[in-house]
């Protein structure tokens, strides 16, 4: 059956006629208003769900796919299931089968969308509204079939093709004793990769499909570099497997089905002398979490022994000062008594205030080494960025920028340290002013995302950015600020680090996002 014949024969099948299309399109003026607003709240629903959110690379990716179904409602509400509706909703079908998107959210999404639609349309009270109820209730059942039919169609491709692949295989003892092998490798700790001597996919494990987010039949078959490799690598990861030298171990990221990049440590080993006619070994072990982990703790220990430096120094600074400070007023009240020489007074008070930014500087190399233990309450961040952003709106705006807050409609809670938050996001609103002041404009964004886990609070400008993206910021005592102590950024990332948090920086000219990373309750 051809595709007019199919989008014909379901408009017959339930019964959506002329006058059903009239009755959506005359429903158009009363829902469209809510289009962005549905919109907005269907992928906020998404940032709740670990399968629906995992095949989403980015925001940008999710603002582009809000715009896209704003404009899917706007052709919705023409009303006409004719050929090139049908085809163009075959085409959105695709793209979820693609992504990788879960069958079972294209029924759920459906009805989140339906049921909103139906509230609007009852509240506004329309003229013929049962009757429109189920003309619209008709139309969504013909996209959503249109739609999971991409499914099924990508399900029959892909069974087809395991079974022309594994038909001749099957018939013989030797894929009986691979089968075997597979089975016994199927729970290794460890990214194991069968491949042909042409360098395609024979096998796959259960860690190779957990890492890269392919299932094993989606692997099979597809030459290995192209199907888990970035293009700039390709060609690294052909020279490996060619050399298959098992006692070299070549740490290749893997880009995974999501676009994410994971790093993992590969070795490759030839199961026989012929390279045309053997199969070569691709072992990897996944380093992601171990590399973040290590850099975490080399962070944690620098931390904890410049502290301990500092602490010391300041224990032994501070008495000194004190002093300092005492005769420096024995000899103000001196010079006043014999008559205030003016320029004398000023020199006692340059001391004085000298003394005292030392003094300030030695009570934050307390704070920094000495950090109060947390006051854990349930918080809403995006309130506690509202409370944060009133305190720098004024500097901003003193120095010429925009301060701009992008936060979700939904409250999100963590379990926080209200106070030490506000130290972290106050320091890095200030170092997105100072780095935007020179330039007299420019816009600091401060935005608040949901994840399934998270919160993520993330600090941009579109500024210079840092001088040196890969400079250990947040090392105590590294500034690129010509009167700043250094201490700021350390301190924030203490705080951070004791929520059970990260925080992160991405910066190059024209953006620099520092990224607060948080757990849920």
């Amino acid at each position: 059956m051809n595709d007019e014949a199919r989008w014909q024969e379901l408009t017959r099948y339930v019964r959506y006629t002329h006058d059903d299309a009239a009755l959506v399109a005359a429903a158009r003026p009363v829902v469209e208003p809510h289009f962005a607003r549905i919109s907005d709240e269907f992928y906020e629903r998404i940032h709740e769900h670990d399968d629906a959110h995992a095949v989403f690379v980015d925001d940008a990716q999710i603002d582009r796919l809000r715009a896209s179904l704003v404009r899917w409602m706007g052709e919705l509400f023409r009303g006409h299931f004719d050929e090139a509706y049908y085809e163009a909703t075959l085409r959105i079908g695709r793209v979820h089968v693609r992504v990788g998107l879960p069958q079972r959210y294209m029924f759920t999404a459906m009805s989140v969308i339906r049921c909103e639609l139906v509230r609007i349309l009852g509240e506004a009270k329309i003229p013929d509204l049962e009757v429109t109820r189920v003309a619209l209730a008709k139309l969504i059942d013909l996209t959503l079939a249109t739609m999971l039919e991409s499914y099924g169609a990508d399900f029959a491709a892909r069974i087809e093709q395991r079974a022309t692949a594994r038909a001749d295989e099957l018939s013989t003892a030797l894929a009986r004793a691979e089968a075997e092998s597979v089975a016994a490798l199927a729970h290794a700790p460890a990214v194991i990769v069968s491949l042909e001597p042409d360098g395609s996919i024979h096998e796959v494990n259960r860690e190779a499909c957990r890492v890269t987010g392919w299932d094993r039949d989606e692997l099979i078959g597809r030459p290995f570099a192209q199907a888990l490799f970035a293009t700039d690598l390709q060609r690294t990861v052909l020279a490996e497997v060619t050399e298959a030298a098992a006692y070299r171990e070549a740490e290749i990221p893997v880009q995974a089905k999501s676009g994410r990049a994971r790093s993992v440590a590969w070795r490759f080993a030839r199961a026989g002398d012929d390279p045309a006619t053997s199969r070569v070994l691709a072992v990897g072990r996944d380093v992601t979490d171990e590399k973040a982990l290590a850099e975490r703790t080399k962070k944690s220990e620098r931390l904890a022994a410049i502290g301990t430096l500092a602490a010391g120094l300041a224990h032994e600074i501070r008495n000194p000062l004190n002093g300092a400070q005492l005769h420096v007023s024995f000899l103000e009240r001196a010079i006043r008594k014999r008559g205030g020489d003016a320029e004398m007074l000023e020199a006692t008070e340059v001391v004085r205030d000298e003394i005292r930014r030392l003094g300030a500087l030695v009570t934050e190399f307390l704070d920094f080494t000495r950090p109060k233990p947390l006051q854990l309450e349930p918080t809403s961040v995006p309130q506690l960025c509202e409370r944060t952003a009133a305190l720098v709106r004024e500097e901003a705006k003193r120095a010429g920028l925009e301060l701009h807050l992008d936060l979700p409609r939904n409250d999100v809670l963590i379990p926080a340290d209200g106070a030490k938050l506000t130290q972290v996001l106050l320091n890095l609103l200030r170092n997105a002013i100072d780095a935007l002041t020179p330039t007299g404009h420019g816009t600091v964004t401060l935005r608040v995302r949901r994840r399934p886990r998270h919160a993520v609070i993330d600090v941009e400008d579109d500024g210079p950015g840092l001088p040196d993206p890969n400079a250990p910021i947040f090392d105590a005592f590294y500034t690129t600020k010509p009167t700043g102590t250094g201490l700021g950024l350390s301190i924030s990332y203490r705080i951070v680090e004791d929520h059970d948090g990260d925080i992160t920086v991405d910066s190059r000219p024209g953006r620099t996002v520092f990224r607060v990373t948080l757990p849920l309750e």
